[in-house]
């Protein structure tokens, strides 16, 4: 084998590889023979097929599978006694003349190739014992506790009939027809329908038009479709409800007794109240997190500045924009329609490319100078939480990500990601600063603002 290094700028790698046919001749040789203890020719007996007959027959269809052997063992190779790192799989080209792809299956011309890639920057890691945060922290004080506990509770609402005219929030039982133009249309009638006042869960108009309704009111409700409806036959089209009130019924939030915190699963009211306020602190301790761990990966970005693989950018740029776009398109909205522009969007998701690749890049690094790794066991924790997100449907869940390798690596990398984070910080400096809640909050709301289009960065590799 001959490697001969034909491109080297910047990350970009070319190498032409030259196996000469003598040495497939010999591969061709080594698998004919190996053939001839295998297959069963009529007018022979079996081991004893000369090998020269093998080759008339077999010849060129063993030689495409020695070449296509040759090829993977060479270009795994050159990449080995060179000490590259692509970046992504190289890219092969063989020879498209016909002539010298007949020369070579006939074992008359050497194999070329070559190889394209890019290679893996290098990396020079900060000194991370020099880096400072401040982490912002808050406690759950007992306005916020009360919120919370009034919360759960409105969440835990039932509805009791009333004999009064119906009002916002309540719940009216209808039966309704509608029509267009005196013609009823498809999905406009329906019987023993609860409607929330003040939900916006029907089209405009019509929530409206319940209110100050009694039960046994027969009521004609006059309601405007969306210009940007889904159904285009409806879109825009005025329509006529002829509705019918069964009931009216008003929320009832539970009282806070022992019977509803056994309901809940806790022993009795101070259990629960223990319960809400651990729930409420968990997701200040969260938000907090998140914002360190921002500060963390602004840093890791700004003072880590190299080359990036193009391609890696490309993928990124593809992936996250393709989402977009299709979730877009799903929602019928336009670039236009959130005053912006599709080439301000392409830069900015551009921008969010580029971070995603450097900050994963970085992380790996870290990670892999120092060892780090991700246990068995927390991938399998990581695997029940995620199923547990999927009541009734867990073993489906275990299954898919069991039979998917790259679904398993996705869900590694964001573990892969906190264990880096946490090592970080364990070098770092971090003093802690005790704010109120509204200014946490407040300050989380405004970086998930500067976030919107980002989410979250994930380490992409481990």
């Amino acid at each position: 084998m001959q490697v001969t290094e034909t491109t080297n700028s910047g990350l970009k790698r070319e190498l032409k590889v030259v196996i000469g046919a003598d040495e497939l001749d010999g591969k061709l040789e080594a698998r004919l023979v190996d053939l001839k203890d295998k297959v069963q020719i009529k007018g022979f007996r079996p081991g004893k097929v000369p090998v020269t007959h093998l080759r008339k027959m077999y010849g060129r269809s063993v030689m495409a599978e020695v070449l296509q052997e040759t090829v993977n063992e060479t270009s795994r190779a050159a990449l080995t006694e060179r000490e590259e790192r692509p970046a992504f799989e190289p890219e092969i080209a063989l020879t498209e003349d016909k002539d010298e792809i007949d020369q070579i299956m006939d074992g008359k011309a050497d194999l070329a190739y070559t190889m394209s890639f890019e290679i893996l920057p290098e990396i020079k890691i900060d000194n991370m014992s020099e880096y400072k945060f401040e982490k912002l922290v808050a406690v759950v004080d007992e306005e916020e506790h009360q919120k919370g506990i009034d919360q759960v509770l409105e969440g835990r609402q039932d509805y009791a009939e009333v004999k009064r005219e119906a009002k916002d929030q309540d719940r009216v039982t209808i039966d309704f027809i509608g029509r267009i133009d005196g013609e009823a249309f498809d999905g406009g009638a329906a019987e023993d329908t609860p409607v929330i006042l003040g939900q916006g869960q029907f089209i405009p108009g019509f929530e409206e038009g319940l209110i100050g309704t009694k039960k046994g009111d027969k009521k004609d409700i006059t309601a405007n479709f969306p210009e940007e409806y889904q159904v285009d036959t409806l879109a825009g089209k005025e329509a006529v409800f002829e509705v019918t009130v069964k009931e009216i019924a008003e929320p009832k939030t539970p009282e806070l007794t022992d019977e509803f915190a056994e309901s809940m699963g806790l022993e009795n009211v101070e259990k629960f109240k223990e319960a809400v306020k651990e729930k409420l602190q968990e997701e200040l301790d969260t938000v907090s997190r998140n914002r360190l761990k921002r500060a963390l990966l602004d840093k890791l970005e700004e003072s880590h500045k190299f080359e990036l693989p193009e391609k890696l950018v490309t993928s990124e740029f593809d992936s996250i924009w393709g989402q977009l776009t299709s979730e877009m398109a799903q929602k019928n909205v336009t670039f236009e329609d959130d005053n912006t522009t599709e080439e301000a969007e392409r830069k900015k998701y551009q921008d969010i490319a580029e971070r995603r690749v450097r900050l994963g890049l970085v992380v790996s690094e870290i990670g892999n100078k120092n060892e780090l790794k991700i246990s068995d066991e927390e991938v399998q924790q990581a695997l029940i939480n995620r199923a547990s997100q999927f009541p009734g449907q867990e073993r489906q869940v275990l299954n898919y990500y069991q039979q998917n390798p790259q679904a398993l690596a996705e869900l590694r990398a964001p573990l892969y990601e906190e264990k880096v984070v946490d090592y970080i910080l364990e070098l770092a400096s971090v003093e802690e600063k005790t704010v109120s809640i509204e200014e946490l909050t407040k300050m989380d709301s405004e970086d998930e603002a500067e976030q919107s289009a980002e989410e979250k960065t994930e380490a992409k590799s481990e």
